[in-house]
C-alpha cells in the first residue's frame, strides 16, 4: 500500500502592516501613512494577500485626509483596498537570508481591478518573516480623477512603499 505524507503549508500573518502613500507634485509634495494593513503570505508558495482600510492613511493636513477620502477615493463607497497574488517561488524559513521576489496579482482600488506586478524583498532573521516594496500607481488606472484646478498639487502617478513584519499562524 503506498503511503503519501501531506505537510501543512505554514501562514504568516500581520494586522500591524504599513503603507505609505507619496505624491511629488509642481506645488506640493503629499503623503500619508497607514498602519491598518492586513496580510498573510505562504512562504512555500509564494501566495500572497494584503486589505486595509482607506480610512486608515492618516496626513499632516486634516483638510488633505479629509479630501482624500471625501474627493477622490471615496471611502465611504469603497472602503478598503486589496490585493491578492503572488510572487512564484518559495522563501526558505528556514534559512536567513534576503530574497528578491517579483510580485503579480490584482489590485481592487476605487471599485476597480487592474493587474499590478512589483518587485520586493522578503527578509528571514532568525525564522521571523518581513517584507518590502515600492512600486508605483496610476491615479487615472483606478478610476481616480484629479480636478484641473489642483492638478500641479498632485501626482497622476504615486509612490506606494509597503513594510510588514509577520508572525506565524498557529
Amino acid at each position: 500500500m503506498l503511503s503519501v505524507q501531506v505537510q501543512a503549508q505554514d501562514k504568516y500573518f500581520t494586522r500591524e502592516g504599513h503603507v505609505h502613500f507619496y505624491s511629488k507634485a509642481v506645488l506640493e509634495d503629499i503623503e500619508a501613512n497607514n498602519y491598518q494593513v492586513t496580510s498573510v503570505v505562504v512562504p512555500e508558495t509564494g501566495d500572497m494577500a494584503f486589505s486595509m482600510l482607506m480610512k486608515g492613511f492618516e496626513f499632516k493636513n486634516a483638510l488633505m485626509q479629509e479630501h482624500f477620502n471625501e474627493k477622490y477615493v471615496h471611502s465611504d463607497k469603497h472602503p478598503k483596498a486589496k490585493f491578492e497574488g503572488s510572487w512564484g517561488g518559495a522563501v526558505d524559513m528556514s534559512t536567513d537570508g534576503e530574497y528578491r521576489v517579483d510580485v503579480k496579482g490584482t489590485m481592487s482600488l476605487h471599485g476597480v481591478e487592474q493587474e499590478v506586478t512589483a518587485t520586493g524583498t522578503f527578509s528571514v532573521t532568525d525564522g521571523v518573516l518581513s517584507g518590502t516594496s515600492t512600486f508605483n500607481l496610476t491615479l487615472a488606472d483606478y478610476d481616480i480623477k484629479i480636478p484641473s484646478a489642483v492638478k500641479d498639487n498632485i501626482a497622476e502617478t504615486v509612490e506606494i512603499t509597503v513594510k510588514t513584519s509577520y508572525n506565524k499562524m498557529n
